[in-house]
């Protein structure tokens, strides 16, 4: 239920919540498990991955896994606010990294959960600046963290490096906190990892896995960007120097070596202990004095960055399969699992060589699109996949329905629950009746780093259409199952006048319903010129 919040007296705030808090063992517990930059390509239960991930597919096939997850801006902090939040992020004021500061004091769902009775902790990546607020207990990396010996901020404002990997710490902090919570209540956990993020540093004794691998190649991978001109002025191209460093992200490094990041390279490495940096550069020297023994060029260099890239990453996912699969058995070995919710999610996807690039921000599938997989608690009898559009900012809404609490007027997303209740496709379709048929995407951060321009835009079940604005002014149409790898912009195309009609009247709708002014300033900003 909905609720204008501005309206709710002080006295009947107290009886909603009272008479929530004495039920509150009937209410499930929330484990949130949210990575950084893993995408459904590299998840088994996704189908076509290139690796095998399964404790992540127990959590699919004992529970439901959504085919179309989207992300409303497609970069970790403003993605993070809009889950937090429930809004997209001109209204929860978070739109990019560069120069956004989450204003803490703002209505958070974490608040509104410890309101209804819920004890609430954050562990892991909070990438949003400012200090947690609505948590009882937080435990932070600083910064994007380490992978090695990372560096984590406690609630009490100190700072201390946790030894070990920061996949495995972040695990055992979130086992740890589970252990000592006041079992009296509910509880919503917010397990935020530091992986996949680059530049992908392995739990050391992963460091030679997938090494006899060889993945293949996207179908567009060497995509000259023919009609799409920001594509072909970002920085994230696998094949570039300038954007894919060979020290920094491929580890092709020797002593001698002394470029800004390949210090950066080696100050992240050099966190290991004695013993750690041996086994580390063991490995790594072998493989850099080999490439240097026979340099490569042109597409075989750019295959070769492909192949380690791939590998790398690989290597840190495996890893974070096995850290949810030592949460799963914790929370089944302490009778936790039946009557708790445990979300897989990340806060984007990222492009595996599609397009030819790494990192994410385009409104295209492979960054727009992000895993959600659920395990859900009793009374909850959905399963297997499910088809529906649903976006980060519906996360707010779902959980706060679960834990019977307030669901804020002005919270832009929609809860899941009616998604989630019954298996019996008559239910499931009556339930399921005016779900959204268009999910509204804004990207706002230019110029920085990779150099995505600004853009916003609609997708359909078949279509999408993006406008790049400002810096260019240029708009992209595609018919998504003609082609489903976005090589070919249709704007303009005179066989899909009509479609293009249409889209342009939806995207106008949804900026109407989310209060987003972009499509009138530049109105008036083009008027003024």
């Amino acid at each position: 239920m909905r609720y204008d919040l501005q309206s709710l007296s002080v006295f009947n705030f107290s009886i909603l919540f009272f008479n929530l808090s004495a039920t509150a063992q009937s209410r499930p517990n929330i484990v949130y498990i949210m990575t950084d930059d893993h995408t459904a390509q590299m998840m088994s239960c996704y189908g076509n991955s290139p690796i095998q991930t399964p404790n992540l597919d127990r959590i699919a096939n004992e529970g439901v896994l959504f085919r179309n997850s989207f992300v409303a801006n497609s970069l970790s902090g403003p993605s993070r606010a809009c889950m937090i939040t429930g809004k997209h992020s001109h209204k929860n004021g978070f739109t990019n990294n560069e120069h956004g500061i989450f204003d803490g004091s703002q209505q958070t769902m974490p608040k509104l959960m410890q309101l209804a009775g819920y004890q609430t902790a954050l562990i892991g990546k909070w990438h949003l600046v400012s200090t947690p607020t609505g948590f009882n207990h937080y435990d932070i990396l600083e910064g994007q963290g380490e992978y090695y010996n990372p560096t984590f901020i406690h609630d009490d404002g100190t700072r201390s490096i946790e030894q070990g990997y920061c996949t495995d710490v972040i695990t055992d902090k979130a086992i740890q906190w589970m252990e000592q919570r006041d079992k009296q209540q509910p509880f919503i956990l917010f397990v935020h990892h530091k992986a996949c993020h680059r530049d992908w540093l392995p739990d050391l004794k992963d460091i030679r896995a997938f090494e006899d691998q060889t993945f293949p190649l996207p179908v567009n991978f060497w995509d000259n960007y023919e009609g799409r001109t920001a594509a072909k002025q970002q920085e994230m191209a696998i094949g570039s120097s300038h954007d894919m460093d060979l020290i920094y992200d491929n580890k092709i490094y020797l002593p001698g070596d002394t470029s800004r990041l390949s210090q950066l390279y080696l100050d992240y490495v050099n966190r290991l202990d004695a013993q750690g940096r041996k086994t580390y550069f063991q490995f790594h020297d072998s493989l850099s004095r080999a490439f240097k023994a026979h340099p490569l060029t042109g597409r075989e260099l750019t295959e070769f960055k492909f192949q380690r890239y791939m590998r790398d990453y690989a290597k840190v996912t495996k890893s974070l399969d096995e850290n949810v699969g030592r949460l799963m058995k914790y929370l089944e070995e302490n009778d936790l699992l039946q009557n708790t919710l445990v979300v897989y999610t990340s806060d984007q996807g990222f492009y595996m060589g599609e397009h030819g690039w790494f990192d994410k921000r385009f409104m295209y599938e492979e960054s727009l699109n992000t895993p959600l997989i659920m395990r859900l608690p009793e009374g909850y009898e959905r399963r297997g996949n499910i088809d529906e559009m649903v976006q980060n900012i519906d996360y707010a809404p779902t959980f706060l329905e679960m834990a019977g609490a307030v669901i804020p007027e002005d919270i832009q997303g929609q809860s899941l629950v009616p998604l989630l209740k019954d298996n019996r496709t008559k239910v499931r379709d009556n339930a399921n009746k005016g779900w959204r048929d268009a999910i509204y995407y804004h990207y706002y951060e230019y110029p920085a780093e990779h150099m995505v321009k600004r853009h916003y835009g609609v997708r359909t079940s078949q279509y999408k259409l993006i406008h790049f604005y400002r810096d260019i002014d240029q708009w992209e149409l595609y018919d998504l199952k003609a082609d489903p790898t976005e090589m070919h912009n249709l704007y303009g195309d005179p066989k899909y006048r009509k479609i293009q009609k249409q889209m342009h009247r939806r995207l106008r709708q949804l900026q109407k319903q989310y209060d987003d002014p972009i499509e009138k300033e530049l109105k008036t900003t083009k008027q003024s010129n």
